[in-house]
């Protein structure tokens, strides 16, 4: 049974609230006055498609949500909000958000349009307890790091392609440009399905390991809606927990001892205490010193991250926590690093670098081909195409229609469509 006029104004109403958004802001955003607001939300006033649509944006909701018959309160951007009493002050981070849960919403549309549907079940969990101390959550994200290589059997081989991997497993991923503080975040919706987001300004290397930190908080922490991952809540016992899954994932503690034994290099004591991190996270550990190893050199970690995709600091400290070096080779290697040798030891062996710019358009590519799929089997107008080309590129919607106009011709806009 369709929703009333009042049902839909009231639901609008509870959603801008939750977002902690004014009615005069809201106005601003849409280009409409105050009173013209108040009437939408006291079910006084009809609403647009498009100014429904815009509305679901600005609230990071699926446009259906305000639809449905059975409304949901409480969605993922505003469980974070919730949450994260302090994101109000934050407004570069609510932008982030709001525009990746369109990008969310958008790109589940566009799968679900050309028959892209995901199986949102197959999505595993393990239903840990809230880490209360630093070494519990450091033991449970290196248990669950093992069960999951089990599990997918793919043994201590690296994981070329982070982003692919996290796609089979039913997690969509985008790489969006968020704030310099905000590495990643993981956004849990009913509609969306688990959504990973990393930040498009980072090296590539910082984003492969935010993909893996994310994929941690999807499969420990889904009693959460979301989780926003900020360089200054690093020590926060569930981002801890994270980042040891992390460094645990990616590398594997027999792949790191078989690949220096095929150097030469074998032999390492046992691992008794771990707290694997990135790189701006990076915490040497106390512990027993194992038995004596060959000498570990930098051009043997540079080889080593490259291995694994990580980069040279994940790696040092990778090779001290699983006591494979000691506290004295940890400062001369990152030292070493800090100098620039590392990078010029990369030049001389000649190692393959990726194509920056390549890794990070590649979402946008895979999006906007989406994108022209349902335009050319028109299940989307001219109007939906420049309006997602415009959200994903983030520039104006006017110079999306002036190059399509050279692509595909020009076509009078009409409302946006709302999928059904």
């Amino acid at each position: 049974m369709p929703i009333s006029q009042q049902q839909l104004g009231q639901r609008l109403k509870i959603a801008r609230e939750a977002c902690s958004l004014t009615q005069e802001q809201v106005s601003e955003d849409l280009g409409l006055s105050r009173s013209a607001i108040t009437q939408i939300e006291l079910g006084k006033r009809s609403v647009s498609s498009l100014e429904l649509d815009r509305l679901a944006r600005l609230y990071g909701r699926d446009i259906r949500d305000f639809l449905s018959e059975d409304f949901q309160e409480e969605g993922a951007l505003i469980a974070l909000f919730r949450a994260n009493k302090d994101l109000a002050e934050e407004q570069e981070t609510v932008d982030a958000l709001r525009h990746c849960m369109e990008i969310g919403s958008q790109l589940t549309n566009l799968e679900r349009l050309i028959g892209l549907d995901r199986d949102l079940s197959s999505v595993v969990r393990y239903n840990l307890p809230v880490p209360k101390r630093r070494y519990e959550a450091i033991r449970h994200g290196v248990s669950v790091a093992q069960q999951e290589r089990q599990r997918l059997g793919i043994g201590y081989a690296p994981i070329p392609d982070i982003a692919g991997f996290l796609e089979k497993q039913g997690v969509r991923t985008a790489v969006v440009c968020l704030p310099d503080e905000v590495s990643g975040l993981t956004l849990f919706d009913p509609q969306v399905g688990p959504f990973v987001a990393v930040n498009r300004n980072d090296h590539i290397v910082r984003r492969v390991f935010s993909f893996v930190h994310e994929y941690a908080h999807i499969l420990m922490d889904c009693h959460t809606k979301g989780m926003i991952s900020r360089n200054s809540e690093r020590t926060a016992l569930l981002e801890v927990r994270a980042n040891s899954f992390g460094a645990s994932f990616l590398m594997p503690e027999s792949g790191v001892r078989n690949f220096l034994s095929n150097l030469g290099k074998g032999g390492g004591g046992r691992l008794l205490a771990e707290t694997p991190t990135d790189e701006q996270d990076a915490i040497a550990i106390e512990a027993r010193s194992g038995s004596k190893v060959g000498d570990i050199h930098l051009h043997d970690v540079v080889l080593l991250a490259h291995h694994f995709g990580v980069s040279r600091t994940v790696a040092i400290y990778r090779l001290r926590n699983l006591q494979i070096i000691p506290p004295s080779d940890l400062e001369r290697l990152l030292e070493q690093e800090r100098s620039g040798q590392g990078r010029q030891l990369e030049k001389l062996l000649h190692l393959p670098e990726p194509d920056p710019m390549k890794e990070r358009n590649r979402f946008r590519c895979h999006f906007l081909n989406l994108a022209l799929d349902a335009f050319d089997s028109e299940l989307i107008s001219r109007s939906k195409l420049e309006e997602l080309f415009a959200t994903v590129r983030e520039v104006p919607r006017s110079d999306v229609a002036l190059e399509l106009d050279d692509l595909i011709g020009g076509e009078e806009a009409t409302e946006v469509s709302i999928p059904t």
